[in-house]
């Protein structure tokens, strides 16, 4: 039976172990991955199967882990680092940004880097502070840097698989939130393409566009509005570097409204550029502009606000009413 039904965090563990089986070049490496299985448990039993050389337990130091892997890549493995929490990325930022990033241009074509860094990223876990940023803006800036996030265990298998298997170095965001989310996962059929957006919601009044945790929302969102009489079409972007604007368009060109959701502040995020792509490619088509919603431009509150911070199903909703109203 190639379907089974798992949970997120479960889905990214048999993506895992199906990438080391399937090539001995591969590696998995980070703080806590081996013995303990990583703190989410993502990485649980693969130290056991593969051994201490292919499941690395490293030093507390970011920035040692990515630029061992990078002079790992640079040798012929595959490795897939793990950063803990999305605020504990940035002591590698210097060795992702400046290196990872743009080694491939820098020897004209002639050196591959197929490095994946897993990075759990988002809030709604009630954690202190440094574990529950969206720090992915930062990354889809950086030229040389695919970005990518599933938003159930499908894509979660498929698209980690498809990451490992990339040449190009891939920050792969993690909801931490929906681990525990479950849904089907098959491990034969055919996957969607790692870069491309997908409707998961058909509608007509008005697109709904998010990506990674904030997905999820958006369908209790249109599943309101339908109670309403109100059309939304939910579109999960996966991609945030590329954008698949393409499927975006087409969308908005049969609803002609747009909403874009994410957990990160709104102030110069990843929805400022779907907003200003979409209203160059469909200005004619839209009826009211595009319309954000998000966190706050402060740094990530304390556990006890995070659900004011946080764009829930209330916020969503009012952008869907403001957008309409125009």
């Amino acid at each position: 039976m190639t379907v089974e039904k798992m949970a997120l965090s479960k889905a990214l563990n048999a993506a895992l172990r199906a990438s080391l089986e399937s090539d001995p070049k591969t590696l998995v490496m980070g703080e806590d991955v081996g013995k303990l299985g990583g703190v989410f448990r993502i990485t649980d039993g693969l130290q056991k199967d593969f051994g201490e050389e292919r499941v690395v337990d490293t030093p507390l130091a970011e920035s040692g882990i990515v630029g061992t892997a990078i002079g790992l890549a640079l040798r012929g493995y595959r490795p897939v680092v793990e950063i803990q929490f999305d605020g504990f990325v940035f002591p590698a930022y210097d060795q992702i940004v400046t290196q990872l990033a743009k080694m491939h241009a820098r020897a004209l074509g002639k050196i591959k880097l197929p490095v994946v860094i897993r990075i759990p990223f988002g809030g709604g876990i009630g954690a202190v502070e440094h574990h529950s940023e969206s720090p992915e803006a930062l990354f889809t800036h950086v030229a040389g840097l695919k970005c990518v996030t599933p938003a159930n265990p499908s894509d979660a298998y498929w698209m980690l698989r498809q990451a490992i298997e990339c040449d190009d170095p891939v920050i792969f965001f993690e909801p931490k939130a929906r681990y525990w989310d479950k849904g089907e996962v098959d491990r034969e059929g055919i996957p969607d393409g790692l870069h491309s957006a997908k409707v998961v919601r058909q509608g007509d009044d008005l697109t709904l566009l998010a990506y990674g945790p904030t997905v999820r929302t958006a369908l209790l969102a249109a599943t309101a509005a339908a109670e309403e009489g109100r059309s939304i079409e939910v579109v999960d972007l996966r991609s945030l570097s590329p954008i698949d604007f393409d499927t975006v368009q087409r969308s908005v060109e049969k609803t002609r409204r747009l909403v874009v959701v994410h957990e990160a502040p709104v102030f110069q995020g990843v929805g400022a550029e779907v907003a200003a792509r979409i209203t160059e490619r469909c200005f004619y088509h839209l009826e009211a502009p595009v319309l954000r919603v998000g966190g706050f431009h402060t740094p990530y509150p304390p556990a006890r606000l995070e659900d004011e911070y946080l764009p829930g199903l209330d916020r969503v909703l009012d952008g869907v009413d403001r957008a309409l109203a125009y």
